[in-house]
């Protein structure tokens, strides 16, 4: 098969652009049995993840989206429905269905209680988040918005002063607009790193930092493998990671109906990658607060920052490499390529 004209060959990898890519994983999805739209919203996420740098929640993902659809662990035609329950508040049962096409439904109703009362709570439940958390806040700060969101997952993070692991890695993301540059956004797990980033490290043959977690017996290990087969993460910062994990769990199931992190059962479902939690999105308007224009504010926090010796912001390397795809397109290796296309029966 003759490559696209917007794609470039080498002897390892191929270059695509943010279009080509998000159209061959819309094929992934549709052969998988999804809708149109869960589809094109996964999709989208999953290229914007990959031409940013996110590798953890780029491509890399793919095969655990098809093994969890396989298994039929969620619903791939769910449709989300959207409650208008107060002045400022948003509820969305997803279906079973993944979490992004919920928020896609709930969004412009979220926006305009935002703007209407300052600020608008999303509550989505029975839903499924398998990707990078800071694309369902970014958005928000491009239309002058500030936005924070947390996502709880499935267990495998052992609470400070425990022995056995029950939050999930739990990341909270946050955007917010400033005058003279891209918004500030970031994206974080409370556990020490990523549980994508442990299954990297395991497929590269790579050893962690120390701290990072335990293995079965609940000894510290570096090697991701042991945390992966019957091991643990432990939480950044010991008890203040803990603590915020704890929140994430109230704010994202607790408080929106979901699954807490260890409350969902897919043994029955082999295959199944995703975790079937919740989800809480806060929107805020800075224009109702009184006193100078907050995105003008935000940049005079970012200047005092450089000026005291920061180099780089949270964010800064995601816009470089969104910069950079943009001109040479998102590189991936040709097998990876390779297999793509085999899941889009390409």
């Amino acid at each position: 098969m003759s490559a696209p004209h917007d794609q470039v060959s080498t002897a390892v990898s191929q270059n695509l652009s943010l279009e080509a890519l998000t159209g061959l994983l819309e094929k992934i999805f549709l052969r998988q049995g999804t809708s149109a739209d869960v589809a094109r919203v996964l999709a989208q996420n999953c290229a914007s993840a990959e031409r940013d740098g996110a590798h953890s929640h780029g491509v890399f993902r793919i095969p655990g989206y098809v093994s969890t659809l396989q298994s039929g662990w969620v619903n791939g035609q769910a449709v989300p429905v959207v409650e208008d329950v107060a002045s400022g508040f948003v509820r969305v049962d997803a279906g079973n269905g993944f979490a992004q096409p919920a928020l896609a439904a709930a969004r412009a109703l979220l926006v305009e209680k935002a703007r209407s009362a300052g600020i608008a709570v999303l509550a989505i439940r029975n839903s499924h988040h398998f990707a990078a958390l800071w694309p369902d806040v970014e958005p928000f700060a491009y239309e002058g918005l500030v936005a924070l969101s947390v996502v709880n997952s499935m267990t495998c993070v052992v609470p400070h002063g425990a022995d056995r692991p029950l939050f999930g890695t739990n990341p909270i993301a946050f955007a917010a607009p400033r005058a003279d540059g891209e918004p500030i956004v970031f994206d974080l797990a409370t556990s020490a790193i990523a549980h994508g980033d442990v299954q990297i490290a395991a497929r590269k043959g790579e050893r962690l930092p120390e701290g990072m977690g335990v293995d079965s017996l609940g000894q510290p290990t570096q090697d991701p493998k042991a945390i992966l087969e019957g091991g643990a993460l432990l939480p950044f910062g010991g008890h203040k990671g803990s603590a915020l994990s704890m929140m994430v769990e109230l704010l994202a199931a607790a408080l929106t109906g979901g699954n807490f992190s260890f409350e969902f059962d897919w043994s029955n479902h082999p295959g199944a990658r995703t975790p079937w939690t919740g989800q809480l999105l806060i929107v805020i308007d800075p224009s109702k607060a009184a006193g100078q224009s907050f995105a003008e504010r935000s940049q005079e926090l970012v200047r005092q920052m450089h000026g005291v010796g920061l180099k780089r912001l949270p964010g800064d390397r995601r816009h470089q490499q969104r910069a950079k795809a943009a001109t040479d397109g998102i590189q991936l290796d040709a097998q990876t390529l390779a297999d793509l296309r085999e899941l889009a029966g390409l």
